[in-house]
């Protein structure tokens, strides 16, 4: 089964009704959140790189339509006008790893409306779950304030695709690595890893746990000290060390309990065995709300461990996106659902200074010293140049970041940037809004 088939029916199902009423004129379809969730003062746009390679292989064959007519219980024939179709179609989008805020088009798709509707579903998937991911990220590294950051994710998140994603886009915002060993080896991320609890259960005792491992693994290791008791735990892992000549890029992890206490108590016993330059980790049901108070609170824990809260986004698993017409054949349309209004017409994003964005047509010209933020990837459904790269989005969030005033960037209590209609664009809207209410 192909991603071609991985999408709502009422994408199919309207799809065929373009196509029978010879409705195959360009449409252009905007990708946004509508506002953001609490406690985030922005989003870090992500999920365009799957996207791109989504549209690029974009076919529908024989077996989709077959498996099409099944779902819709009617005959082969009845949806055979769908095979053979691709993707055509243009593609504006953000870069992975830019900020942006609530309202602005992440991307715009415009294509045979027809070829427009049907990839809907699979790109809201996409960029919506990254977005999300991305952006609960973004906020531990802010958090850790220079300490490296981890993926501890997989095992928890909602299945194994999203598990691969959270190790990606957690990459994109500056993860120092991932316990994820796929997607170290697909995206050359370094794989981060120590041992379970069940493993030190394993012997007889944690100094005969640690000297097994130690024997297993002959570079840097890093103990899990917390199984019966912390300190206790810190002293063996230190004489064990110490014993074995270790001790540059060790460590010891902890993962439950008062973790700034302990962190304090660690480091007193690493120090007194001789052992300054043994790390202390912390993990353990951490995301920025919890790395933020410990670093606050002075802990001297050199690295975290994140793992279930941020790979599941889990104060804000999800995103108020929509995949909205905003143009067909020329025309703008708009919807004026309650509490759902849409503007109308393709659009550009562009940025002052300080992330105070103006939300414009696409044929405007731009305040003076503003960049546009949306850009052309995608023409005749080809892509335009090379696949994007995560070291490529990082250094875009990092002077993103840099621009931004610090209550946008606060861990608690944010204030998110509110963009703004250009004067084009609000006449516009006014417009077409007075004229649809007339009818």
């Amino acid at each position: 089964m192909s991603d071609v088939t991985t999408t709502d029916l009422y994408e199919v199902t309207m799809a065929l009704s373009y196509l029978y009423e010879d409705m195959d004129r360009p449409a252009t379809f905007s990708l946004f959140v509508r506002d953001l969730p609490a406690e985030r003062g922005f989003l870090v746009s992500a999920g365009t790189e799957p996207a791109l390679e989504y549209l690029s292989a974009f076919r529908i064959s024989s077996a989709d339509v077959g498996d099409f007519a099944s779902a819709l219980r009617r005959p082969y024939a009845d949806v055979a006008a769908l095979c053979g179709m691709t993707f055509t179609g243009e593609v504006r989008a953000v870069p992975e790893g830019r900020v942006v805020f609530a309202g602005e088009p992440l991307l715009e798709v415009t294509a045979p409306l027809a070829q427009a509707q049907l990839v809907e579903t699979f790109l809201l998937n996409q960029v919506s779950h990254q977005t999300a991911v991305a952006s609960k990220a973004v906020r531990s590294v802010l958090a850790a304030s220079g300490r490296p950051v981890v993926d501890f994710s997989l095992r928890r998140t909602h299945g194994t695709s999203a598990g691969m994603q959270a190790a990606r886009t957690t990459a994109l915002t500056g993860f120092a690595g991932t316990s994820n060993v796929a997607a170290a080896v697909r995206w050359g991320l370094p794989a981060s890893g120590t041992m379970a609890h069940s493993y030190v259960e394993a012997f007889p005792d944690e100094e005969a746990a640690f000297r097994a491992f130690a024997r297993a693994h002959p570079g840097p290791v890093t103990f899990l000290v917390d199984t019966y008791d912390s300190v206790r735990g810190v002293r063996t892992a230190a004489r064990v060390l110490r014993d074995l000549g270790r001790g540059p890029g060790c460590a010891v992890r902890l993962d439950s309990g008062d973790l700034g206490d302990l962190a304090r108590r660690a480091r007193v016993e690493l120090d007194c065995s001789g052992l300054p330059e043994v790390r202390v980790v912390a993990s353990g049901g951490l995301d920025e709300y919890g790395v933020d108070t410990l670093v606050r609170s002075g802990a001297p824990i050199d690295m975290y461990a994140v793992g279930t809260r941020v790979g599941t986004s889990a104060d804000a698993p999800y995103l108020d996106s929509a995949y909205k017409l905003v143009e067909y054949d020329g025309r703008p349309v708009m919807k004026l659902s309650s509490a759902k209004v849409t503007s109308p017409g393709r659009k550009q994003v562009f940025r002052r200074p300080g992330g105070d964005d103006v939300i414009a047509l696409s044929d405007e010209p731009g305040p003076a010293g503003a960049e546009p933020l949306l850009r052309t990837v995608m023409r005749d459904g080809r892509r335009l140049g090379p696949p994007d790269t995560l070291p490529k989005g990082h250094a875009r969030l990092t002077a993103d970041l840099a621009d931004l005033p610090a209550d946008i960037l606060r861990i608690r209590g944010p204030r998110p940037s509110r963009p703004v209609f250009s004067e084009r664009l609000s006449e516009l809207t006014a417009d077409l809004s007075g004229r649809l209410r007339s009818y």
